[in-house]
This record gives structure tokens, sequence and C-alpha cells, in this order.
């Protein structure tokens, strides 16, 4: 039936697949380990979970399969629990060594079953030609002078002696007095090493173990290394001393002890390549035992080879080459520190080799499993190594040595090398990554009990002051460990980091910009000084008070703030410029370290420049302004008289919107400015983020503005980022200026020119003092005498003044001068403030709805006498308070001070580069630049974010502006009799 209905077969299949994916599958399995099993269980590789193993059988060493228990042989073995294990007879009581027979022992079993054999016997169970022997024999080894056999570690096999062993006793036993330390005889008859000291410091933990490879081969190392001039075995103490932190004191015998003592006791071996410090047989661990020579060492000679950033001869690769070396002192092999070799975080290789390019500034960490590491790092490797260079001349290949700093070297209980006195530094030669094997005690198949890690590797490189060639002096590899007591591993981390740093003495660089800032400062103090004179000028004291004072403060806050910003924006284009666009390396960039000076100067830059941007809000928004209306009434208009049941013939009344027009063109105007702000924070945004000029701020010799995605991207240097900022904020505020001012309010719009067109043409001139008596006219009184007119009237005056058919605007007959600066007398102020005070008695703006009838009938008289009293004055009615017109004098305009004072008569300047806008943003353009400038970068500076820097400059800008607005109003409001209202 089922061969003729194969398809029947397919069916019950099919359906049975189908079934087992009808419901909802659940695809996880609990996590199993091989050594998560119990003793009687194995790890199933293909369910990867723990299964029982059959009778009389046992977990394998591996974990993988099971075993037969001891006295049991094997019958069958497929693999994992497919044994099958049988009891040995009574009288065969032991199992071969390879499990498969039952074997008599005559001289007992081992634990595990097998027979065994005394010390140099080896165990014999079979014959020539394999054939099972009975029971099994011990063969003595041959050990006299004949043979000198003995049998090696498996005990299978007679070999010939160790060396040390016929050297000292003429047998295989060491004998007669001599010593047995790690498997070698020494004779007491030569210059033995005192006896060393098996401990390992962990100065972190502040413990300090017995390790069990320092206590089974230091004494040996030393022995062999002095005695026999072996060259394995002086490796191998050199490499304990290294594992013991290089530790140096007079009066111990530890490993690093024990190295001293034998590089003493060599000194008629000579010395490798003429180097003092590196004994002939012995590896070079110390640049001397004495303090002191760490300068010699990293000061005195430049390295031969020299680095450019471009060019045909471009050599920006640092080529470190290591010689590495088992903890037992095997010479393992050179290799070049690419690809990771020192860097325990993993990630890609064009990024881990990133970090031997010259000039780019390496930082890389990160957090390790300790697990991770005991598996990764089970063998410690240790480094002596070197930085490659090719001789011009030659054209041979030399290696020059690097040092190592050891932060955790003691000398005499202390840690020397964490001081910042470089006089009192030890430098050294080797190093290791990972140290998991001397945290090991008592036997070395034990977990350790502490692992040592290089948590912290930095290379400094240092550029030779004043070279043109990039000449630099040795590296120096700075290290530091960390001491982990070993708990948990797998819940344990440990932070690890790896950096490469470059320096150059900057001594010389503060020096100038200490220079600078003092001169700059003092220029500030005089420059302060002529402008508190001008002030006193202007507001009509000589006397220097407390006052005096306070305003002498702000106005040096403004300059000194203006003499950070020029220094440091100057530091920052120096650094930009000369970093990035050199060829042969003369300067490096500033460590993150030496940048402090550098912020702080912005900083105080940023708050000296608040101060004085509060203090022109400040004078801004408490200035006294007053608009002349020239209108005069067109006839007279019958009018009630109330409580006189009469009618009176009155003089027409003027109209006050042409005054709310004007007031409300002032208001419009408070914070335009010559520049788009908000074109300028997006645009400044768009070439770092989009075009990647912000590329040029990394601490790398590129200059490239795109940057492979893939590649390492170097921290950010403040300094540059700084520069960059500065060099984008002020070429595209300039372009912004130059186009509005060449051609925006040439041919589109100019609102000052126009405001003072709108004033003539409104009939109303503006009376504004910036300080008590000093100020600004505009002179807007029009030429046809009315502006309250009609439509066709007013196109006929414009026609006519078009054709010259009328006198010009100008206050001084024939003239076209309307702006003014105004220095006024004492005399005409305290007139001024007499009508002024019953105007703005009410201490605000005159609410028309909600004032009582007498005081605003007594405001609107104030205002009326204002208005006619400033009049007469233009128009020369006041004899004892009159005024001339005359221009400033050249060095009145570059010092911005009057030398005249108004005694008698007041001064009327003429002003044709409109200064008035002095009480606006419009001609503060300087101060707010900078001040925007200074706080996108102190914003930058503390997130390190372009984008938030930009969103907050604005956001500020925003916030200020609605500020001196709502608040000019208000106080446009109060000094006009203008109702707020009625401004927009």
């Amino acid at each position: 039936m089922a061969t003729g209905r194969p398809w029947l077969g397919m069916a019950v299949v099919w359906v049975a697949f189908r079934a087992g994916f009808s419901g909802a599958q659940s695809f996880f399995l609990p996590l199993r380990e091989p050594q998560s099993c119990g003793a009687t269980q194995y790890f199933d590789v293909a369910s990867l979970a723990c299964g029982p193993c059959g009778p009389a059988q046992r977990k394998s060493p591996r974990g993988t399969s099971c075993s037969c228990l001891p006295g049991f042989k094997l019958v069958s073995d497929n693999g994992g629990a497919s044994i099958t294990c049988e009891k040995c007879p009574e009288t065969k009581s032991g199992v071969t060594q390879d499990g498969w027979n039952c074997i008599a022992c005559p001289k007992g079993v081992t634990a595990e079953g097998k027979c065994k054999c005394a010390a140099n016997e080896i165990l014999v169970e079979r014959a020539t030609n394999g054939a099972l022997l009975d029971a099994a024999s011990c063969v003595q080894c041959e050990g006299t002078e004949s043979s000198f056999a003995t049998s090696n570690v498996l005990g299978n096999m007679c070999i010939r002696c160790e060396p040390t062993f016929i050297s000292a006793s003429k047998s295989c036993h060491c004998s007669g007095g001599n010593i047995l330390t790690g498997g070698l005889c020494f004779s007491t008859t030569g210059n033995f090493p005192p006896k060393g000291i098996a401990t390992v410091r962990f100065g972190k933990l502040g413990i300090t173990l017995i390790s069990a490879w320092f206590l089974k081969n230091l004494q040996a190392s030393a022995a062999a290394c002095l005695l026999y001039s072996n060259l394995t075995s002086c490796q191998a103490l050199g490499n304990m001393c290294v594992m013991n932190m290089n530790y140096l004191s007079s009066a111990s015998t530890d490993a690093c002890g024990l190295f001293q003592y034998v590089f003493a006791n060599t000194a008629g071996l000579g010395t490798v390549h003429s180097i003092s410090f590196w004994r002939q047989n012995l590896p070079w661990l110390y640049y001397g035992d004495q303090p002191g020579l760490a300068l010699q060492v990293l000061d005195t000679a430049e390295f031969p080879s020299s680095f450019t950033f471009k060019g045909t001869n471009k050599n920006i690769k640092l080529q470190f080459v290591a010689a590495s070396y088992d903890a037992g002192g095997n010479f393992l092999k050179w290799q070049y520190l690419e690809s990771g070799v020192f860097q325990l975080c993993p990630d890609t290789l064009m990024k881990l080799n990133a970090a031997y390019i010259f000039g780019t500034t390496y930082q890389q960490k990160c957090t390790i499993s300790v697990s991770r590491i005991l598996k990764d790092y089970s063998d410690p490797v240790f480094y002596d190594v070197f930085l490659e260079y090719t001789d011009e001349e030659d054209g041979q290949q030399y290696l020059w040595a690097v040092p190592v700093l050891n932060l955790n070297l003691q000398y005499n209980e202390m840690f020397v090398n964490q001081g910042s006195n470089i006089n009192s530094w030890f430098l050294t030669r080797r190093m290791f990554l990972v140290d998991t094997l001397s945290g090991r005690e008592s036997d070395l198949g034990n977990h350790p009990k502490v692992v040592r890690i290089a948590s912290e590797i930095k290379i400094s490189i240092r550029l030779v002051p004043n070279t043109q060639r990039g000449a630099i002096y040795p590296p120096l590899i700075t290290v530091s460990y960390s001491d982990v007591l070993i708990q948990n591993p797998n819940t344990q981390n440990v932070v690890v980091s790896f950096s490469v740093n470059y320096e150059m003495n900057q001594s010389e660089a503060h020096t100038q910009t200490n220079i600078a800032l003092g001169v700059l400062g003092g220029l500030a103090v005089l420059w302060s000084l002529l402008k508190t004179a001008g002030w006193k000028r202007r507001i009509g004291s000589p006397m220097i008070d407390l006052q005096t004072v306070l305003k002498f403060l702000l106005f040096y806050a403004g300059d000194l703030a203006n003499v950070f910003f020029i220094i440091t924006v100057g530091t920052g284009i120096y650094w930009l410029i000369f970093f990035k666009g050199q060829q042969y390396i003369s300067v490096l960039l500033p460590l993150p370290t030496q940048e402090d000076d550098f912020v702080s100067y912005v900083g105080c830059g940023f708050t000296l420049k608040v101060i004085q941007f509060l203090h022109m809000l400040a004078t801004q928004l408490t200035i006294d302004i007053f608009f002349i209306d020239w209108e005069r009434p067109k006839g007279k208009v019958l009018k009630a008289v109330e409580g006189e049941n009469g009618i009176k013939s009155t003089a027409a009344p003027v109209s006050i919107w042409r005054t709310y027009f004007i007031a409300n063109e002032w208001n419009e105007i408070q914070t335009i400015r010559k520049i788009n702000p908000l074109f300028q924070v997006l645009a400044v945004l768009f070439f770092l983020e989009v075009v990647g000029f912000s590329n040029l701020a990394l601490m790398d010799s590129s200059s490239s503005l795109s940057r492979n995605p893939e590649s390492y991207i170097a921290p950010w240097s403040r300094i540059l980022r700084y520069g960059v900022t500065a060099v984008l904020w002020l070429v595209i505020a300039i372009i912004q200026m130059a186009y509005f001012s060449v051609f925006y309010e040439r041919f589109i719009e100019d609102k000052i020119r126009q405001f003072v067109d709108l004033c003539c043409m409104s009939n109303i001139s503006v009376f504004l003092l910036s300080n008590r008596c000093f100020g600004y006219y505009i002179h807007g009184r029009s030429v046809h005498g009315h502006a309250d007119t009609n439509m066709e009237e007013m196109n006929m005056n414009l026609k006519r003044e078009a054709e010259n058919l009328c006198s010009q605007r100008g206050l001084v007959p024939n003239t076209d001068g309307q702006t003014f600066q105004i220095s006024i007398s004492s005399k005409m102020r305290q007139q001024y403030d007499r009508i002024h005070e019953i105007l703005t008695r009410r201490h605000g703006p005159v609410r028309l709805l909600n004032s009582s009838t007498t005081t605003f009938e007594q405001s609107t008289k104030a205002y009326h006498t204002m208005n006619k009293f400033l009049g007469s004055f233009i128009d020369h009615v006041h004899k004892e308070m009159d005024y001339i017109v005359k221009d400033k004098l050249l060095l009145e305009r570059i010092l911005g001070m009057e030398f005249m004072e108004p005694m008698d008569k007041s001064i009327f300047y003429n002003d044709e580069g409109h200064s008035f806008s002095d009480t606006l943003y419009y001609g503060n353009e300087a101060t707010l630049l900078i001040f925007d400038m200074l706080f996108f970068a102190v914003v930058d500076m503390a997130t390190q974010s372009f984008v938030l820097a930009a969103v907050l400059t604005y956001l500020q800008q925003e916030i200020f502006r609605f500020i001196r607005n709502t608040v000019g109003q208000k106080n446009l409001a109060s000094k006009t009799l203008v109702d707020e209202r009625f401004l927009i």
C-alpha cells in the first residue's frame, strides 16, 4: 500500500509539518554553559543543554561528553553520552592510560584509577609490539653518568636530565647540599642570589599576596640569569619585576630587588648598543635607578626624523614597533602597534590605526567586562616599544627606544611618578596590557585572585621649541594600571582608555597674549577715560563723584570686553591658520588643559559684553524725546462753551494723528539693525554643519571640509571651534552690512533716512536728549507750511519740491541739513525740565479714558507749552537761550566728544551721518554683533553643539528685542503724552 500510494506518506508528513506551525511558536531557550552542568551531566552540543550521563559515568574534563568512573573501563565510545563502561575485576583493578583496558597495578592506583610509579620511573603497560601486559611495570630510568636519564613529566618516557642537575651534582638528583628551585639545580659554591620574596604588591587595593608564578620561577630565574647568563631566565626575571610594577627599594629582595642585584653583579658583561642602562643578557627595564634622569631622557635628544603635514615628502605616520615576550621570557615577535595592539577597546581597523597619524589627537574610552579580559588575555605579553625611522643619509631603518612612565611605580613606598615634578620621575621600558598570572595563589591552575589591567595608556609627543621642520622629542608612554579583585567576573567591569596627545611649550604664546592684554587693556583705560570725560561734558557736571566712577567702570567694561574679543578672535584665527595650513610642522594645538586660560578670556569678554549691552539698553530706554508739531490751525471754528450756554469762535484744532504716526514709526525703528539676525544665525549654522566648516575644528592635521563617516573623528579643539565660528560670523556679518549699505538701503529701503523724510512730510520735528545736556534734533518742519492737507495739495507740494520751486528742508536757510547733534545750555535744560515735570507728573503715560479732567487738562496744557517752547527755541525766539549751528571738528568726531561747552548758547552740530541712530539698535551694531557672537561661542563651548548655540542665540535676540520694544514703547508714551494704546 505504501509503495502503491507514495503520495499518501508525503501527505502525512506535510500534515505533520503544517501542524508543527499551526500554533504560536516561542523561539527561546534557557542559557546553559558547559561548566554549569552537574558532575553526572554533560553539555549536549546539539541541544545546547545539559544531559545526563549513564551508570558508572561522570562528566569528562572538557564537559561535552561523559567518561567512566575510576575502576571502570570503556567498552564503546560514540561521543556525548553514547559510551558503555564495565567494572574492572578485582585482580586487575587498574585502568590503562587510554581507558580501554583493565590491568594489574603492582604499586597501586591513583585517585583516577590509573597505575602509579615512583619518581624517576616510567610506567610500561604494553610490550614493544603493542601487546597489553597482564600487569603494569615501573622501569627505573638510568641516572648514572653514562646516561643521565630521568622520567618526563608524563612519566611515560626516560629523557636526559636538566643540564643544571648534571652541572651541579653530576647526576639527575639535586643532592649534596645543592639548591633545588624552580625545577633547576644550583651549586652553593657560586654567587647565588639572595632568597627572593615571592610577593606581589597591589597598591591600589592595598593588598599583598604570594604569587604561585613567583614562588615557582622567581628564585630559579634569578639564579639562572646570574650564574648561567640564561637569556630566557633573564627575560623572565625582568617580566616578574614589571609585573611587580618596577618597585624600587634598597632593602627589598622581591623580583625587582633580585633584578637590581643581578644587574649590579654583571657589570663586567658590558652594555648593549652602548646604552648604559641596558646590561648584556638582561632586559632594559630602567633609565637608571636615581631620580633626575627623566629630564635628560625627555628633553635632551631630538628624534632623528621630522614630520610634515603636506607636500611631496609628506610624513605623518608614527611607526611604533614592539619586541614582545611571553611571561616565561621567550621572544615572540616584532610587531607594529597598528591594528589595536595597545587598544583594549574594540573598533574598526581604520579608527584604530588613526591613533598613529601624526598630529591627530586620539581618544578612546570604553567599559570592558572582566570576564572578557580573562578570556582574551589569559597569558600576559610584555612589550619593549620603539619608534621606527629611516635615516635620511644612508636610508637604513633604525629604532628609537620609547620610555614608559608607570604611574603605579613605587620608590621607597612612594608613588613618585604621579606628581608633576619631572625631576622625581623614574622612567622604565617594558610594559604589559593585562596580567592574569601574578595574581594566582597556591596553584597556577587556579583562577587569579587579582587581575592587573592597563586601564589608561597615553602616548605624549612634544614638539621641539622653535622648530621649523617638525622636530619632536622622544615620545613618552604613560600607563596607569588598575587592580581588580576578582569576585564575579561576569558582573565586574573596568573602564579603559587609550589616547595620543600632542603638545608644545605654550609659554611664549602665553607671554605674547599677556603682553597684548596689558597693552590693549591700558589703551582701553585711556579710551574709557575719554568717554567718561565726554559724558561729563554732556551731562553738564564738572564734579567727579560716585556716579562718575560707576560710569567709567561701565565704559571700561565695554572697552575691556572688546579687548578680550580682539585677543580671543586673533588667537583662534592664529591657531586655525597656522596649525591647519602648515606644511612643515612648527606649531601644535594647546592641550585641553592648556585651553583653560583662553576659555576664561572668552568668559570674561562675554560677561563684560553683557554689562555693556545692559548699559546700552538702560541708556536707550531712559532717553527724553518730544515730537515738535509745527502744524498751525487753518482758520477758526465755532465751539460750544460748557456752562455758558453760548458758542465761541476758536482756532481750528490741529490733528494729533500725524504725531501718533511719527511716534509709531519711531517705535518701529527701535530695533532695526544693519544685518538680518535670523539670516546671520542660519547662515553661520549652514556653513558649520552643512558645508562642513566645523571639521576644521577637529584636532587633526586635515583641512578637508568633508570626512569619511567610517574614519576616526578626532576630539574638538575649543580654540579652533571658536576661531572657525568667529571667522564665519564676522565674514557673514561684513557681507550683510556691505549688502545693506551699498545695495539694499540705496535701492530698496533705508528706514533711517525714510524716517527723516517722513518727519518733514508730517511737519514734525524730533527733539531727543540722550544725556542731560546732549542729544539729537531731527528738523522736520515742512517747507510748505502745512502737512495736514488733501491728496491733491500733497502731490502738488511734492512736485514743487522736486522742481526746486520752494525752499530747502534744512534748519539753516538754503541748506539740506535736517539732523543735528545738540549740546544745550544748562538754562535751556532747566526750562525744559520745568515743563517736562508737569508733563510727566502722573509718572507714566496719560490714560485718556481713565484720567481725571483736571489732570488731563494740565497735561495737555503742559504738552502745548512744551511744543510751543521747543518751537520758539528752534526759531531763535529766546535770546537768552539761543543756539548756534556749526560743524564738528575732525578730532571731535573721532573722539566722540565736544570740546566747546554750551555756556550761554546751545550748539547744534551738523550731523550728516544721522547719529541719532545711536539711541537705536541701528547705531550700536558692533556691540550687538559681538554680543551675539560671544553668546553663540559661550553656549557652544559649554555644550559642544552648534545647533543648540544657534537656537539659543536666536531666542535671546528675540527676547531682548521684545523687551527693548515693550519698555521703549512705554517710555515713549510717558515722555511724549502719546497714548500707549495707539502705539503698535
